[in-house]
């Protein structure tokens, strides 16, 4: 056959070819299919919003007889019922110290008596004092705790004897002041001993023994933990601990660390759960300092060396620490979700072969866990040198195979660099939309703050959507259409098809330059993108193995199908980073703008929702009908959040969805060298707050505390410190008050003894501290030496930690805890070493000494005036009261 005739033969294929491609030549899709790919993406964000929260049914008594083994939720809320009545019951008060010790004990003797015949269990009531350094965000402070309380138990394991490996459950059953804290931590003491009632009545024993401590001082922070793991006769037989705790009141519980290290732990829980809910972002978001609370895992960790996993429920954070930490804010299906899983997970590791072997054995200490759960229906792990590999091959399959599958039919007619062309115009125009939706967000957020419509989100997330969401949309939107237009070529040999399949293809080379540079710099988190790289690489997949290219819109279907999963995906993180930074923002303080959080927050899962949706603008007829919708979208957000009672930040009670204003407001006395000076401590604890509190202090004034003169002569202000958290990152505001009403009887004594010079160069100062009445009272040493003073030696530690820093000033700071009263006196020492030319008279003052001393739940101390103070607040807000006395004496 000629080539002429072969020529011939081949034009009806070629003709064939070129129909189906011409046709994609045009515009194929009308300007509303642009608005179903919104349609699209918000139900794939409503349906991964049901399965954040979706939780199991509850399982009540009359279900015993068909589930003897099981956890049964109404038995551990007749349990949450009796504390929560308690009310709130921070360390030191009659509530904790008394009522829910004493309570829980009689609980787990109960158990002991109505266990199986096979079973053994030991139990212990600690009272334990103590002493260490810690430091909060870069501030040390010693950490100091006189009689906190542990109540354990230890569940025998099969065969075990002392000193035999054992898992160790742990949760707290105090509260801050002003929350009865059913969900922190009521909820996971609960879920516990149902736990504890469970295993206790199984004809089986566990192969390893089981501690369950319930400590009584984690809010104060986290001092009773260190009591037991550093001081209790159980605490060497620990070889791994699972923490329970509580940021929310509701939802699942999540797994949020684990380790360190030790991916054993990991694969027990995928091998156990059977409701997954764990992230390994979540565990790196948490160390990176973001999110202001720590849990007891950090002194297991730090203090025992012990590894474990801690799990937290973050939903409705907005309750939190308030009044609305109650049992009417939790439901059954909360604890019966935690309880399947913990009991489950409890099971597999008590069972397991790795709890004797962790000591021995260090391959099961080596290496970090990639871990996540796929929506809540599977979970999936795997070792972090695995993950790196899994990333540079996804990588290199995502640009490789659909280049490939590109380059075939256009080879013959130069199409290389036509599809570069493309490539780079969704590369570019993806990155360009990332640049330009942050600088939007940021002047949006701005703009907002300066307008005074900051948090208008608060109690209507959906906000969100609107303000920043819909303009990050329009804005990747334009830059793909601004890169397409600049880098167009009149002449190509590629259809639309091809055009528009480059450039997400660009959209994977942006994907997978992320990834290679989050895997190299070690961050596990990488596998959030990779997932929806993956969805891409198995779209093109689909389509090559179907021969989908000249069949637009079956390729169109088999992408947007891949994209819904990849958006349940993404949206699915977007709603868990909402759900806990939202609530956190109304308790990080007025100095940061919250509105720059939420909007980069929005412009990152933006991207991550629509990178590969928007490409899809070319096949649009005109995308000038999108963009329009968008905007007025945003136009009715804005409207929404600035000029109706709907971006009101705060709600009472009474829609059942509380989301609080919080205040600490503290009745302050502060003693001087004999002057005395009195008024009232506010905190700013949201970016809205200054402007409260100037009403309320209405017709007076409040001042910024470092504004006043004082600030300048009194240690750290004069401001009565016991928190790092709050009060080295918060500004706060004096306004003048009447002094409080302190009965001078119980106040925690601080009395000089004797000075005694021990060498030429060193005093020592003898002092004896007393607390003998049941109250929840917090006292504080803030130690300023004079310049070329340092202390060299104290009693309370072996060592000397470093200074805090605050106000410019320098001081040693040293938080007090009581737990149960006691009538003898406590000796302390402290040893300044100083130069003798600079301190040349023997009675020459040393060191400047603030001694605070902080009720809490301290009604009956509330004067006339402090109670008037309170009621001047809004019903939504929620006021944490407080009446301090500072004496600061020079020695």
């Amino acid at each position: 056959m000629s080539p002429k005739a072969k020529q011939k033969t081949e034009d009806p294929s070629r003709a064939s070819a070129r129909s189906d491609e011409s046709a994609t030549n045009l515009h194929q899709l009308d300007a509303q299919y642009g608005v179903l790919g919104i349609v699209l993406l918000l139900f794939c964000g409503t349906v991964s919003s049901y399965l954040c929260t979706l939780l199991p049914d509850a399982l009540t008594s009359s279900d015993l007889n068909n589930h003897p083994t099981a956890f049964i939720a109404e038995r551990a809320w007749e349990s949450l019922q009796v504390l929560n009545d308690f009310g709130p019951k921070p360390t030191g008060s009659v509530a904790n110290e008394l009522r829910a010790a004493e309570y829980l004990r009689r609980e787990i003797e109960k158990l002991k008596a109505t266990k199986h015949a096979v079973q053994q269990i030991e139990t212990d009531h600690q009272i334990v004092s103590g002493a260490y350094s810690i430091g909060f965000q870069g501030h040390p402070l010693t950490s100091v705790y006189r009689r906190a309380q542990n109540l354990v138990a230890k569940l025998v394991g099969e065969g075990a004897k002392h000193g035999d490996p054992a898992l160790m459950l742990n949760c707290h059953y105090d509260t801050v002041a002003s929350s009865p804290g059913a969900s922190d931590d009521g909820g996971s003491c609960v879920v516990m001993l149902e736990i504890l009632r469970v295993l206790s009545r199984s004809p089986e024993r566990t192969r390893h023994s089981i501690i369950f401590l319930f400590n009584g001082a984690e809010e104060t922070p986290l001092q009773a933990a260190h009591g037991f793991i550093s001081q209790h006769r159980w605490a060497k037989e620990v070889r791994a601990f699972l923490n329970l705790e509580s940021a929310g009141s509701g939802g699942k519980e999540q797994l949020f660390q684990s380790g360190p290290q030790h991916p054993w732990l990991v694969a027990a829980y995928a091998r156990a759960i059977r409701h997954p809910a764990g992230q390994v972002f979540s565990e790196e978001l948490f160390h990176s300092g973001l999110i202001p609370s720590d849990t007891d895992f950090r002194i297991f960790r730090d203090f025992g060396h012990v590894p474990g996993m801690d799990f937290a429920h973050s939903i409705n954070g907005y309750r939190y620490h308030t009044r609305f930490d109650n049992i009417d804010f939790l439901t059954l299906p909360v604890l019966q979700r935690t309880g399947d899983n913990i009991l489950a997970l409890t099971r597999e590791i008590a069972n397991g072969d790795d709890l004797a072997m962790v000591d021995d054995d260090s391959r099961l200490a080596d290496g970090h866990s990639v871990y996540f759960d796929f929506l809540g229906f599977y979970f999936f792990h795997y070792s972090s040198s695995t993950g790196q590999l899994l990333n540079y091959a996804l990588a290199l399959l995502a640009l490789v195979l659909p280049y490939a599958e590109l380059l075939q039919p256009v080879r013959r007619v130069g199409g290389f660099g036509h599809i570069n062309r493309q490539v780079m115009a969704g590369f570019l125009g993806t990155i360009v939309g990332t640049m330009l939706s942050v600088a939007v967000v940021l002047i949006i957020a701005n703009r907002l703050d300066a307008i005074g419509r900051a948090m208008a989100w608060y109690s209507t997330p959906y906000l969100i959507l609107g303000v920043y969401g819909c303009p990050v949309m329009l804005i990747h939107c334009f830059s793909q259409r601004i890169c397409n237009h600049l880098l167009q070529h009149k002449e190509t040999s590629l259809n639309l098809a091809q055009i528009v399949r480059s450039r997400l293809l660009g959209v994977n080379l942006f994907w997978a330059v992320a990834i290679v540079y989050l895997t190299i710099a070690n961050i596990r988190s990488a596998y959030i993108p990779a997932v929806i790289l993956l969805c891409s690489v198995l779209s093109s997949l689909t389509i090559s193995l179907f021969s989908f290219q000249r069949r637009p819109h079956r390729w169109l279907g088999v992408h947007l199908a891949f994209q819904a999963v990849a958006m349940l995906w993404s949206t699915n993180f977007y709603h868990l980073i909402m759900k806990l930074f939202v609530p956190i923002t109304g308790r990080i303080g007025g100095t940061v703008n919250p509105e720059y959080l939420i909007g980069l927050l929005v412009a990152i899962g933006g991207l991550l929702c629509i990178s590969y949706l928007v490409p899809l603008i070319g096949l649009l007829k005109q995308s000038s009908e999108l963009t329009a919708r968008l905007t007025v979208f945003a136009m009715i957000g804005f409207l929404l959040a600035c000029c109706t009672q709907v971006g009101f930040p705060y709600r009472d009670d009474s829609n059942g969805e509380p989301s609080v204003q919080r205040h600490y407001v503290t009745h302050t006395l502060q003693v001087t060298n004999g002057s005395i000076d009195s008024g009232y401590l506010l905190r700013e604890m949201d970016r809205n707050a200054v402007r409260v509190l100037r009403g309320i202090a209405k017709p007076h004034e409040i001042t910024p505390m470092r504004q006043l003169a004082t600030c300048k002569t009194m240690p750290f202000c004069g401001i009565p410190f016991y928190s790092v958290w709050h009060q080295i990152r918060f500004d706060h505001y004096w306004l003048e008050g009447p002094p409080p009403s302190v009965e001078l009887d119980h106040l925690p004594t601080l009395v000089l003894e004797k000075v005694s010079q021990v060498s030429v160069a060193t005093r020592r100062y003898a002092f004896h501290i007393g607390h003998h009445h049941q109250t929840s009272v917090q006292s504080a040493l803030v130690i300023v030496p004079r310049p070329g003073v340092r202390m060299i030696k104290w009693s309370l530690m072996d060592t000397v930690p470093e200074m805090m820093e605050f106000n410019g000033q320098r001081a040693y700071f040293v938080l007090i805890t009581y737990g149960l009263a006691q009538d003898s006196l406590w000796n302390i020492t402290f040893d300044f070493e100083y130069d003798p030319e600079a301190v040349r008279r023997a009675e020459e003052p040393l060191v400047a000494i603030s001694w605070i001393n902080t009720f809490w739940e301290c009604k009956e101390q509330h004067t006339t005036d402090f109670r008037g103070l309170i009621e001047k607040f809004p019903e939504w807000a929620h006021v944490i009261p407080s009446v301090a006395v500072v004496n600061i004496t020079e020695y």
